[in-house]
């Protein structure tokens, strides 16, 4: 078994190793690595002998993270992974999950900030302020994992903190920023620790007078149930959805439900949900990255699309394409401005796309404007007219 100081030392000396590191990896057969800017980097350490991590190592660094947390023994055993917290003693936070593959067990540990980020100090959209300032309703944060969402829900919930003296309960799996009041009093709860389940949490969280209430992830109908109870009853509600897109969010969310409820869920929805963030990380031309965001308000289009769905005449991307006047904007938008101001490449920009047309005709409008030669078809007339002189 691995000593507690030596574990320290480890971690500790891992997380110094590179610049905006955001996770430690340990796999077996593979050696210790760091993930920066979205890239694996194997790491030597010379005083720990971990060239090639094998099976019976990671297992040993495993059980020093969990320690005599018995409950997160069950969880690995029962479901094959376990999501906890870990501190250094310099107050360095990590969110770690141990999870089983092939018999043997790896470790991600996410590295999380000291304090709770900014709206401002991330550079997030201005609807994020508008976000903020909601006094009900639904309010999904949508994408992959690892893609920012809580750090995101968390600026959001910092920028209340500072504006209004609410009452504002967390559910968190497990608990990431630690948010010191302002003028709002937090209460944040964690998985396993503070209660057994996310629908169960929040119904509690009802009877303990919030203002405001963030679920760290819907993941099932009763906890989504739930939010469209507390937002119908006059709560905030905050969450997370691992879906891309509005209308893919809007039908994950049907697909909890049976199809006989799908009209009444639908005007439930329509009546609740205030926004529909999504989010991606993308690299940057200088190295590092920024965050992409698809943002949906509920105005009055969006609400009958909710409601009657989306056909070739109406759909979300449209309604966010036009709806620059309620803060929205679909992914595409915002890679087009990333390459106008020269933070993207256009290859960036073609890759993470919604709709490659939209952006390759605003890509060649830019290229206008700049003096720049537009597509790879015009480069092929002008050497096929070249060619033809020649001749």
């Amino acid at each position: 078994m691995i000593r507690p100081a030596e574990l320290v030392e480890l971690i500790s000396r891992l997380a110094e190793t590179r610049e905006r590191i955001s996770d430690l990896v340990f796999t077996p057969g593979r050696p210790l690595q760091v993930a920066a800017d979205g890239k694996l980097y194997p790491v030597e350490l010379p005083s720990f002998s971990l060239k090639k991590l094998t099976p019976f190592q990671t297992e040993v660094l495993a059980f020093g993270l969990i320690g005599k947390q018995r409950r997160l023994l069950k969880d690995l055993l029962r479901t094959g992974s376990a999501d906890f917290s870990y501190h250094l003693p310099d107050g360095t936070r990590f969110r770690v999950n141990v999870f089983s593959s092939q018999g043997a067990y790896s470790i991600v540990m996410r590295k999380l900030a000291s304090r709770p980020p900014r709206i401002k100090d991330l550079g997030l959209p201005k609807a994020c302020y508008k976000i903020a300032k909601e006094k009900a309703g639904i309010v999904l944060v949508t994408g992959a994992t690892g893609q920012g969402k809580t750090t995101t829900l968390a600026a959001i919930l910092e920028e209340i903190n500072h504006s209004e003296p609410l009452h504002i309960i967390t559910l968190e799996d497990p608990v990431e920023y630690v948010h010191p009041p302002a003028l709002s009093t937090f209460n944040q709860r964690e998985l396993g620790r503070d209660f057994d389940s996310f629908a169960n949490g929040l119904r509690a969280a009802l009877r303990q007078a919030p203002h405001v209430i963030l679920v760290g992830e819907i993941r099932d109908r009763d906890t989504m149930e739930v939010a469209l109870s507390a937002a119908e009853t006059g709560h905030l509600v905050f969450s997370t959805m691992h879906t891309v897109g509005a209308g893919n969010t809007i039908n994950r969310i049907l697909g909890f439900f049976n199809i006989d409820e799908e009209r009444q869920v639908r005007m439930r929805l329509a009546d609740t949900v205030r926004w529909i963030v999504g989010q991606k990380l993308i690299p940057k031309k200088e190295g590092g990255r920024v965050a992409i965001f698809d943002i949906l308000y509920n105005n009055i289009r969006a609400k009958e699309t909710i409601i009657k769905g989306e056909d070739e005449n109406r759909t979300f991307y449209d309604i966010m394409t036009k709806g620059s006047p309620y803060s929205m904007q679909t992914f595409d938008q915002h890679l087009l401005y990333l390459y106008d101001k020269g933070i993207i490449t256009e290859e960036v920009a073609l890759a993470y796309c919604a709709r490659r047309d939209v952006v390759g005709r605003g890509i060649d409008l830019i290229k206008t404007k700049r003096g720049e030669r537009t597509s790879d078809l015009e480069e092929s007339l002008e050497i096929e007219i070249e060619n033809r002189r020649k001749w």
